[in-house]
């Protein structure tokens, strides 16, 4: 009976572990990959050859300096939940200016809908003459410099608004913040078997600010502040052809929020069936998150928190760093073929998917696109495919003669 009794223990302190308890925070828009190259070698970019890279801003700024022309623009465009409604989408403008061999400014534009909604009356019906456009939106610019002819740093700075206003409710505000990137490049030729092979190094730190509110201050979400390593070994096969394999590791950087099912174990508690008890449930237990201080954490003390606090111990935070690799097949830097694999734990926001795509690039401009095929439900991103165009400035400089 005994070891019946071990046995029951154990299993229900596994099943304890075993529970669906992702990282919450606010402007979940941010985590979004915004690009088709990336996007195609499921989500990686950090490492990456910055060599005709436009859009390094939401990956590595600190790349720019790497790259091959003076400036360059580019538009990306990623439908969201396209097999339930046609208005939902992320929309992302990048541009940069290198000011001469060793610095560059760059920024981007992120402007993410949430469709049209429409206010109903008390009775359910449609009032057209008040819809509303809830939406997420965020600007920022970051300065990047070589510090030696293999190693770059950038900073930066990024504003946020979120406004997720889906009624007239005087008690509900459009949430604004502020953050900063940190990030660094190790770009450099080493020898394998008998080629000079192109690696790459990255880590950047984003998304490192305030808190953002909906309620005028009364409560405050973490914005997704993220720790991203990379590594990327560019191999060439011949004068015209090379092939390219990269990885990226990322850590949300804001603590794990107790989950209900700890509060009701610590009050020694059943969840009611009856509705009014369970209203009273998240009340307290809101409060309770308050009293044990995770609602007073600052963003600084949230980042070294959250390398320690989940509740399953240090399996539980091994489950929170989700990566993706990547390939990408490239033919005298014109034609592109790639694909990739990403992969987050099913306890943790369970998002796998294989990802593939092709690009094309002229003088002028490059057009990319990216497909995803989830491996697990409910991916909004599921089957969809998205595109980018950019831009080269040194190309458009040639063609006006300029």
């Amino acid at each position: 009976m005994v070891a019946v009794g071990l046995i029951v223990s154990a299993q229900a302190l596994h099943a304890q572990k075993e529970i669906f308890n992702p990282v919450y925070t606010g402007v979940t828009s941010l985590s979004i990959a915004p690009d088709s190259r990336a996007g195609a070698m499921g989500d990686v970019g950090c490492a990456t050859d910055p060599y005709m890279d436009n859009n390094s801003q939401y990956w590595n700024p600190s790349k720019y300096p790497f790259t091959n022309s003076q400036a360059g623009i580019s538009l990306c465009y990623t439908p969201w939940l396209r097999k339930l409604v046609s208005d939902i989408d992320l929309a992302n403008l990048t541009g940069y200016y290198k000011l001469d061999d060793y610095s560059a400014l760059s920024g981007s534009l992120t402007y993410f809908s949430l469709g049209e909604v429409f206010v109903s009356t008390d009775g359910g019906q449609s009032i057209s003459n008040f819809a509303i456009h809830p939406y997420e939106m965020a600007l920022d610019f970051d300065y990047s410099r070589k510090l030696s002819e293999s190693f770059s740093a950038a900073v930066g700075m990024r504003f946020i608004y979120s406004d997720l206003q889906y009624n007239y409710d005087d008690d509900v505000f459009p949430g604004k913040a502020f953050s900063a990137d940190i990030s660094m490049f190790y770009q450099n030729y080493i020898g394998v078997g008998r080629r000079d092979c192109l690696l790459g190094l990255g880590l950047n730190a984003s998304n490192i600010g305030s808190k953002i509110s909906y309620d005028g201050g009364q409560t405050n979400e973490f914005i997704p502040t993220n720790l991203r390593l990379g590594a990327s070994l560019t191999v060439p096969i011949d004068e015209f052809n090379s092939f390219s394999i990269s990885a990226d590791a990322n850590k949300l950087m804001v603590p794990t929020k107790p989950t209900y099912g700890q509060y009701m174990q610590e009050r020694h508690a059943e969840v009611s069936s009856d509705a009014n008890d369970y209203m009273e449930y998240i009340s307290e237990y809101n409060g309770w998150l308050t009293e044990i201080g995770y609602n007073e954490l600052s963003p600084i003390a949230g980042i070294f928190k959250s390398f320690s606090d989940a509740p399953g111990g240090f399996e539980e935070e091994m489950r929170e760093i989700y990566w993706g690799v990547g390939a990408e097949y490239n033919y005298n830097d014109q034609f592109f073929l790639r694909g990739g694999y990403h992969y987050e734990n099913e306890y943790k926001g369970n998002r796998k998917y294989f990802t593939v795509g092709a690009g094309f690039h002229m003088n002028v401009f490059s057009l990319d696109a990216a497909y995803l095929i989830s491996t697990a439900q409910s991916n909004p991103l599921d089957q969809t495919l998205r595109f980018t165009l950019s831009f080269d400035m040194d190309g458009i400089k040639q063609i006006i003669g300029r």
